[in-house]
């Protein structure tokens, strides 16, 4: 069955609407969507390694856009929802210490959400609830997400069909490492 959707995704990965899904997924991920784009980038970059630099731009630049949706949920939502919630359980008096914290670190805890696989829509609310600097988010948003994107485009762009290779006969092993990954992310937001 692994088999089945791998080689459906890498069919997918070279349609002519590969590149405007893969930026949808992008921009939804930074703000909303569980799922990282790696999932369809991979296999695109695999498909298809001459387009790696597009793929990744691409990526980037929709994961940046969507970061500032992200932002944007954080802090125009936070005075209706986020501060009721707050006071129903007694926690606002607290934020105000989480919120200097975060600002003092913000940029950093962009950067490093931007490139790991900790969600990184988590970091990107968390920005606008605390008022992150916004060009500092943006700055941080940029470097983070293009640092990932094109350095899984470069290794798989210069290793392309040993990393196809290795994929396709450890299919089993690289879904539970990335099943592993994602799930290690989410539950890594309960620490935060």
């Amino acid at each position: 069955m692994l088999r089945r959707i791998y080689d459906k995704t890498i069919s997918l990965a070279a349609h002519r609407h590969a590149l405007p899904a893969l930026g949808a997924v992008s921009f939804a991920e930074s703000s909303v969507f569980p799922i990282p784009p790696d999932a369809l980038m991979i296999p695109m970059i695999v498909a298809r390694p001459r387009r790696a630099w597009i793929i990744a731009l691409v990526c980037t630049l929709a994961s940046v856009a969507g970061a500032l949706l992200g932002y944007w949920i954080g802090a125009a939502l936070f005075d209706s929802l986020g501060q009721w919630v707050l006071d129903l359980y007694g926690k606002a008096e607290k934020f105000d210490e989480f919120r200097v914290r975060y600002n003092d670190w913000g940029a950093w805890a962009v950067l490093i959400a931007g490139v790991t696989p900790f969600p990184f829509k988590v970091i990107t609310i968390a920005s606008g609830v605390t008022g992150l600097s916004l060009p500092v988010f943006i700055l941080s948003s940029i470097i983070a997400r293009a640092a990932r994107f094109f350095l899984v485009a470069a290794i798989l762009r210069v290793f392309g069909d040993v990393a196809r290779d290795f994929i396709e006969r450890r299919l089993g092993l690289v879904f539970t490492v990335f099943c592993a990954m994602l799930f290690a992310g989410f539950y890594a937001t309960r620490y935060l």
